[in-house]
C-alpha cells in the first residue's frame, strides 16, 4: 500500500511535490524536491503552494529544481544545502591573542572557551637543586 503525502497548508488535499526547510541562522528558506522521509521541521508543498511561496522580510529563498528524472542526487541534498549555507555564513577562523584561552565549542553566537594561563619568562621551569 502506498501512502501519498499531502501538503501541509490547511485544507489542501493536493499531493506534496516540494519540501520546505528553514535556516533560522541564516534567515533562509530552502524549497527543494520531496524529501524521501517526514521530518519534523519540515514542511511539503503542492506545485501550487510552492510557487506562491514567500519568505518574511529580510528573508532569501532558495529554491532548487525539481528531480523530475528519478536518477540525480539523492534525497539529502536539501539538508547539505542547508549546511552549505550555515557553512559559508560562518565568520573566518581569528588568531587569538597570547592568554586569552581556546574557543572548543560555537553554537551561533556562543562560544565555550577553555581559559589558557598565560606564559610567564621569568618563573624558571625546573626546581633549584639540593646539592648546594
Amino acid at each position: 500500500m502506498s501512502v501519498v503525502r499531502r501538503c501541509s497548508r490547511t485544507a489542501c488535499r493536493q499531493p506534496a511535490v516540494f519540501t520546505l526547510t528553514y535556516v533560522y541562522a541564516d534567515s533562509t528558506a530552502v524549497l527543494g524536491p520531496l524529501a524521501a522521509y517526514v521530518e519534523p521541521h519540515c514542511y511539503d508543498l503542492c506545485a501550487m503552494h510552492a510557487e506562491r511561496l514567500t519568505a518574511p522580510r529580510g528573508w532569501e529563498v532558495v529554491r532548487l529544481p525539481a528531480d523530475n528524472t528519478g536518477g540525480g542526487p539523492g534525497s539529502d541534498d536539501l539538508e547539505a544545502l542547508a549546511n552549505a549555507v550555515r557553512e559559508a555564513a560562518r565568520p573566518p577562523a581569528v588568531d587569538r591573542p597570547v592568554g586569552q584561552g581556546v574557543e572548543t565549542h560555537r553554537r551561533g553566537h556562543l562560544r565555550v572557551v577553555k581559559s589558557e594561563p598565560p606564559q610567564r619568562a621569568d618563573r624558571p621551569s625546573a626546581r633549584p637543586s639540593r646539592d648546594a
